[in-house]
């Protein structure tokens, strides 16, 4: 008489096994390397029969996962339809501080296929009171230091650096092959000199930009506003950096994932400032 079969899934593969299979049978059949069994989301430390429908992730301590399984792994967290768009996009990021810094990385997790980094800066002891280096990195150009760390969390992102200046001649050049660009600039002339050159060079492609996210303010005072079709506003639109009101990791990293989720929406063709 023939075991009846039961439907696992393993590493986000779907595998058809017979019904009493042993959880360590299976690893030694699959992944005899793995040291780390997770069975429903919770580690296993000890042998257990199979059941149907288990969902088991079998990995390595320390060792990253060959790039077609961990696609499979963050396509099953965003469904395929929802991951295809995200890995097709192509986004810009026009400096590397508190806010773009933690927009790449928000991005580079979502599974954004294409980022391209611009900015002028290096990595200084005061920076890390918000943005998204190591201390080991003090004195690198920022966009070299981010690329580093975003390839450390997503290895299948392409990111694209430019450690420079961004100037109102340069920008059609830096910017023309993205679809979606996230203005982070500290500086009110700079945010004003961007705007008001990629808005018109480019009418056809999107902006998301931040003001007002300084200080320790209650953090629902910020929000996404629509400027109009294409331009999107991410802040409180009022508070910016001064005596006793500087700029800090929780305000800034609201204002920095507004934006994020900005670009996220868009590249779903949802629009950013629209609830339910």
């Amino acid at each position: 008489m023939s075991k009846q079969l039961i439907q696992i899934c393993i590493n986000e593969r779907t595998l058809t096994v017979a019904s009493g299979t042993l959880l360590r049978e299976l690893q030694q059949l699959q992944c005899p390397d793995a040291d780390l069994l997770i069975v429903n989301g919770y580690p296993c430390p000890v042998d257990q029969i199979l059941a149907d429908q288990d969902r088991i992730v079998m990995i390595r301590r320390g060792v990253a996962p060959e790039p077609q399984e961990l696609e499979a792994l963050m396509m099953a967290r965003h469904t395929p339809g929802v991951h295809t768009k995200v890995k097709g996009a192509r986004v810009g990021i026009a400096g590397a501080g508190g806010l773009g810094s933690a927009i790449a990385i928000a991005l580079a997790r979502t599974g954004i296929g294409f980022i391209k980094i611009a900015d002028f800066d290096v990595v200084e002891p005061s920076n890390l009171n918000r943005q998204q280096y190591f201390i080991d990195q003090i004195g690198l150009p920022k966009v070299h230091a981010l690329r580093a760390n975003l390839q450390r969390i997503n290895p299948l992102v392409t990111v694209d650096v430019y450690h420079g200046k961004i100037t109102a001649q340069n920008m059609k050049d830096l910017f023309a092959d993205v679809d979606i660009l996230v203005e982070a600039f500290d500086a009110a002339d700079q945010k004003a000199m961007l705007a008001n050159t990629f808005l018109p060079t480019f009418p056809e492609k999107y902006l998301v930009a931040a003001s007002g996210m300084a200080g320790y303010e209650p953090g629902n005072s910020i929000r996404t506003q629509k400027i109009n079709e294409h331009f999107y506003l991410c802040g409180d639109n009022l508070t910016s950096a001064g005596p006793g009101c500087g700029l800090m990791a929780p305000r800034v990293g609201i204002a920095a994932h507004h934006q994020a989720n900005a670009v996220l929406r868009l590249i779903l063709g949802e629009d950013p400032a629209t609830e339910g």
